[in-house]
C-alpha cells in the first residue's frame, strides 16, 4: 500500500509540473522534477535499509517508486512534442 501511495504522490508532483509549467520550460522543469523525485525516492531507500530491509529487496521497488512518475513526465512531454 504504501508503495502505491508513494507512487500516486509522485503522479500528482509531476502533473503539478505539468500544469505549471509553461510549454517551453518543460525541460528544464523535467530535469528539476527528476533530480528532486530521485533525491526523494533515494531518501526513501535509506528508511527502507535502516529498517533491515536489504537493498536487493529495496531496489526493484524502489526503481517502480522512482521510474513510474518520471517515465509518465517525460512521456506526456515527448507526445506533446511530436504531435
Amino acid at each position: 500500500m504504501r508503495t502505491l501511495i508513494i507512487i500516486c504522490i509522485g503522479l500528482a508532483l509531476a502533473a503539478l509540473t505539468l500544469w505549471f509549467t509553461p510549454a517551453a520550460k518543460r525541460l528544464l522543469f523535467g530535469a528539476v522534477f527528476t533530480v528532486g523525485w530521485l533525491l526523494a525516492t533515494l531518501w526513501n531507500l535509506n528508511t527502507g535499509l535502516s529498517h533491515g530491509y536489504t537493498l536487493a529487496e529495496e531496489l526493484p521497488i524502489h526503481l517502480m517508486l522512482f521510474g513510474v512518475p518520471v517515465a509518465a513526465y517525460w512521456l506526456y512531454v515527448w507526445f506533446k512534442q511530436n504531435s
